[in-house]
């Protein structure tokens, strides 16, 4: 890696092209490499006397199928030299097509640990400004790098615009940083022999691991109740959403008890929700003349909320709105969904159909120290979808899984049911379905419970995934999982 990290960040010269085939060729083996000997045979060192400005210079291991010249094809790791700084490191298709990596270079997994690794970069060593980028298919070889990147990455501007339809991931090599340079070697190559089924040697492992745990926390990103407690401050109007299983309404009563202590109500939204419920409306009553019942206007949920938060407006009010999506929204908010804008200058008001009790009369508005915090599941597909209206009113944070619980937490046991499942969604899962990775508290008992809690826990779930086609394209490998856990013994 030394020799290579050497190569990467120095100029383009004559002697460049031989050096950069020995700085490859010195990743494999002990005594230095990163990689286990035999890995050498899954990919071919291609290293081409070019000389800028005529041709645009490369070194690349690619796959081994392909002839020593010309076009090739599949997946390869790219460094693009240039004369006055480092070099541009990228992953790229061959300009041939696919070929025998067209199945690995589909999989939503490649896609998504690329610009997991990108994302990471830039938030780690980029201090402010973007030094990596990953497209979101890498098998679109009809779509080039966008404009917006060959302006961001001038520099490497030829390579760019010669090969900006095969690069699917880049990261520059930064002057000055080798430690930035060193980390976005070491995490495009663990991608690429990771891919054909090889992993670091022992002596890299510790890296290669900080590493993956570093981007994969961005895959799937922790929230904690200081940070929902922020986005509330700011926003006022928030929902958490997230797969069964990630502590959703758990995180809600941990941040009501810590931050709204004796300043919050819970409450929680069903499909008979309706909007004199929750904003307010005629509910029948005794008369007290002995004639019968007569209606009057009762407050619903927001409204009493709204009234605790005017009390005292020096603090804010907690309003908790579990499975918010169980409801239909647009119909329970209905003219009050004007309300939920968080910058106003001046308090908006609505007009209501009935005179409410004080403070309200026949007019609502909402005090800006009333937080509304909604959580919903993202594996119910049973519910409608939230409209675009109410959307823009809320910020939408997700809470993922979180193998950092399972590890603390869960046994041995729980810690490979995990670990399989999470591969599982990670490598195969399209977006919509990835949200849809069970949550840690499936994976929380010790090992001699846990074969029982994962069959009549863990395995109904995805069960009901598997009977309502929620995951598609990858319903064998569920299938083959909950074999594993069938055989799994107490």
């Amino acid at each position: 890696m030394d020799e290579l990290l050497a190569l990467a960040t120095r100029p383009w010269d004559a002697t460049w092209h031989d050096a950069a085939a020995a700085a490859f060729k010195a990743i494999f083996g002990g005594g230095g490499g990163r990689f286990e000997r035999v890995a050498e045979n899954s990919v071919s060192i291609r290293a081409p006397f070019l000389a800028p400005p005529e041709s645009v210079p490369f070194a690349a291991l690619i796959h081994p199928s392909n002839p020593t010249s010309g076009g090739y094809t599949g997946m390869s790791v790219v460094l693009f030299p240039r004369t006055d700084g480092p070099s541009l490191l990228a992953m790229v298709v061959g300009t041939q097509g696919l070929g025998e990596d067209a199945y690995l270079l589909g999989k939503p997994g490649h896609a998504r640990k690329a610009a997991s690794i990108c994302k990471w970069l830039n938030r780690e060593y980029g201090r402010g400004e973007m030094i990596a980028w990953a497209k979101s298919d890498p098998t679109r070889i009809d779509q080039s790098v966008p404009d917006e990147i060959k302006s961001a990455f001038a520099a490497h501007r030829a390579a760019l615009d010669r090969y900006g339809r095969e690069i699917y991931a880049l990261a520059a090599m930064p002057e000055g940083a080798p430690t930035a340079a060193r980390a976005a070697l070491a995490a495009f190559l663990d991608l690429n022999f990771e891919e054909r089924g090889f992993r670091p040697l022992k002596a890299s492992q510790a890296e290669a691991a900080a590493i993956r745990r570093g981007y994969q926390s961005l895959a799937m990103p922790d929230l904690d109740v200081m940070a929902a407690k922020t986005l509330l401050e700011s926003r006022r109007f928030v929902i958490i959403e997230g797969p069964p299983g990630t502590g959703k309404t758990r995180l809600a009563g941990i941040l009501a008890e810590t931050h709204y202590p004796g300043r919050s109500m819970t409450i929680q939204f069903h499909p008979n929700t309706t909007y004199e419920s929750f904003i307010g409306g005629l509910a029948p009553v005794h008369s007290g003349d002995g004639v019968g019942l007569q209606f009057v206007p009762r407050p619903g949920a927001l409204m009493e909320a709204a009234k605790r938060a005017a009390d005292d407006p020096s603090t804010p009010y907690l309003l908790h709105i579990d499975e918010i999506n169980r409801a239909d929204l647009a119909k329970v908010l209905g003219e009050a969904v004007y309300l939920l804008e968080p910058d106003v200058d001046v308090p908006r008001v609505v007009s209501l159909p009935h005179e409410f009790p004080e403070p309200f009369g026949a007019k609502l508005s909402l005090p800006t120290n009333l937080h509304l915090l909604g959580t919903m599941n993202s594996a119910d597909r049973s519910i409608a979808i939230l409209d675009v209206a109410i959307r823009r009113r809320f910020a939408f944070v997700k809470l993922w899984p979180q193998p950092r619980v399972v590890t603390d937490l869960g046994g041995e046991v729980m810690q490979e049911a995990f670990e399989k499942l999470l591969r599982i969604f990670m490598e195969h899962a399209q977006d919509d379905a990835f949200g849809l990775m069970p949550g840690h508290s499936y994976f929380l008992r010790d090992n001699d419970d846990a074969p029982t809690a994962l069959r009549v826990s863990l395995l109904p779930l995805l069960e009901e995934y598997l009977a309502q086609g929620y995951v598609p394209g990858f319903a064998e490998d569920i299938r083959a999982y909950a074999q594993w856990v069938e055989s799994l013994r107490n």
